[in-house]
């Protein structure tokens, strides 16, 4: 799994790509430090090139999404394939966040 964040418009953008499983979510857990730390801002995460989220994953976003609600800033997850949509529905992500 690649994470890749980098500041943009005023906010952050990060690139998730490859397979957000278990072991992959452990290691981005300590990668996301700089989204928690501009958690004020507009975080947008995009997942064009995630093929897979498993649990952990899931439980990943919903850090990024605490830290962004406490802070006052906000979470848009975008370009999210049909397999990870239906996660997210399933799950009831899909009303949690806002997807583009």
């Amino acid at each position: 799994m690649i994470f890749d964040i980098k500041e943009q418009d005023g906010g952050m953008y990060a690139t998730l790509s490859g397979r957000l499983d278990t072991p992959a979510a452990a290691k981005a857990q300590q990668e996301i430090t700089p989204l928690l730390e501009n958690a004020d801002k507009q975080i947008v995460l995009d997942l064009t090139d995630l093929q897979y989220i498993s649990s952990s994953g899931l439980r990943l976003l919903l850090i990024i999404r605490k830290q962004a609600h406490e802070k006052g800033g906000a979470v848009i997850i975008e370009h999210v394939n049909d397999e990870i949509m239906n996660v997210f529905r399933m799950t009831g992500f899909i009303s949690m966040f806002e997807i583009r």
